[in-house]
């Protein structure tokens, strides 16, 4: 019987990552979001074109972080 290592089935990142607990795992994972949020990262979905609900007049791709505009909807006090 041989000795197998995570290293050999998974690779050496992966094999570091199942090593880690839950609790070190989800630190890992937050970094992770922290990062990709900085560099522009979003949990908007992409636009569904097929849908009939599709605004292309709403929707710019060059838009702020994938979104549309701001818009005021109130200029008086609340």
């Amino acid at each position: 019987m041989s000795n197998l290592r995570a290293e050999d089935l998974v690779g050496g990142e992966w094999a570091a990552w199942y090593r880690l607990t839950p609790e070190e795992r989800f630190l890992e994972s937050t970094k992770l979001w922290e990062t990709y949020f900085a560099l522009g990262g979003s949990l908007e979905p992409e636009p569904d074109t097929q849908s009939p609900f599709f605004d292309p007049e709403e929707w710019r791709e060059s838009a702020a972080n994938g979104r549309p505009s701001v818009h005021i909807l109130r200029r008086g006090g609340v």
